[in-house]
């Protein structure tokens, strides 16, 4: 394959050609793909050696913060998405431990509302996963002790609607635009893994570098993880059906500009609304049938937040755009007469994004790092 020096290849997310790879390789590549570079090739219409130099040309230039295989991890290992109420002195450095020094905290990202409401002063929000065998509360508790947090509310998914990146693709949704049937909820239970098939997927879900981005890429991994090729599709496929493995995919750095100054986001916005007890999976599947959430949940957030028990997220460059989606979809949401007791927007702001770690060996040397008991 040849390749190009970056400054001679548009790097940008909104080049035409990238556009047209980017619209698949963000999020349209489910489950496990034996050759993923030549599927999102098929699909966008554009050349194989075109998306290889493209891709690689990218995630040199940091508009593609990362290339890999994801895992759908709540299936792995305990998660919930954490509030934080922290002092206002203390928040920042709070912010930099968390996304600096605990491998276990994902996204961590500081929010606030456009007035005071239930929940406003919990400004630090993440995402935590710790591997089985281990609690979530006592690492929330650990932390608090570490950044001086006042209190936190685990709320743990209890239904996922909608899980998919895809940023290019959502640009152009208009708001209301939704799928034609509700959203199905994928149950969130734990998974049991032999020792091989947590090598397999240790190695399987490893980012990939540029000198990696290349026909058949799977065969180093299956060497790393001391399998024949195809006792690794096997598990890997069977990974798949078992629901472990989510999508390949090349992750745009959608928070901070490019090098070339362009934005492939400003807003996030967290969507909650509190629906009666017992409605949840049919207002989730409602919610998350609308195109430009990339993310929708079913999540008990408690007295804190007003009971608010279905959250989602989504991106954009206009603010008031992003209204009109949240708009459309309580709009929606009153037309099949599902009654909201309360709704808020939590908009982020600084942020920074981490696969989180779910490795038992790793949350051991951690907790003797920090000197905690677990």
């Amino acid at each position: 394959m040849k390749t190009f020096p970056n400054e001679i290849l548009p790097v940008e997310h909104n080049d035409p050609i990238n556009a047209r790879i980017l619209a698949i390789s963000e999020d349209k590549i489910a489950g496990f793909v034996r050759e993923p570079f030549a599927e999102i090739a098929e699909r966008s219409g554009v050349p194989l050696e075109t998306v290889f130099e493209r891709i690689i040309a990218m995630l040199r230039a940091g508009t593609v913060r990362r290339v890999r295989q994801t895992l759908l991890a709540t299936n792995l290992a305990e998660g919930a998405l954490v509030a934080w109420k922290v002092p206002p002195e203390k928040i920042e450095a709070a912010f930099d431990w968390m996304s600096q020094r605990d491998p276990f905290s994902g996204h961590v990202v500081l929010r606030s509302t456009d007035s005071v409401t239930p929940g406003s002063e919990y400004k630090l929000w993440t995402t935590l996963k710790v591997p089985q065998g281990f609690s979530l509360q006592r690492h929330g508790e650990i932390l608090s002790g570490l950044v001086g947090a006042e209190h936190f509310r685990l709320m743990p998914a209890k239904g996922i609607f909608s899980l998919g990146v895809g940023h290019v693709r959502r640009k152009s949704i208009e708001p209301g635009a939704k799928a034609d049937q509700p959203a199905k909820m994928i149950v969130v239970q734990p998974a049991k893994l032999t020792e091989k098939e947590w090598t397999v997927l240790t190695a399987l879900k490893r980012e990939f570098t540029p000198e990696e981005i290349h026909q058949s890429p799977w065969v180093a991994r299956a060497r790393e993880a001391g399998a024949s090729l195809e006792e690794f599709f096997e598990i890997a496929e069977d990974l798949t059906k078992r629901k472990i493995i989510g999508r390949f995919s090349t992750f745009l750095e959608h928070v901070k500009p490019s090098a070339g100054g362009v934005r492939v986001t400003r807003f996030n916005g967290l969507f909650h609304w509190a629906v009666p007890p017992g409605r949840e999976m049919e207002t989730g599947g409602e919610v998350g049938r609308h195109e430009i959430l990339t993310h929708c949940y079913w999540r008990e957030a408690g007295p804190e937040f007003r009971n608010v028990n279905i959250m989602a997220v989504a991106h954009g460059t206009d603010k008031g755009l992003m209204l009109e989606h949240k708009a459309a979809i309580d709009r929606h949401l009153a037309s099949q007469n599902i009654p909201v007791a309360y709704t808020n927007v939590f908009w982020g702001g600084r942020s920074e994004i981490k696969p989180s770690e779910i490795s038992p060996q790793i949350y051991r040397e951690w907790l003797a790092k920090v000197g905690a008991k677990g």
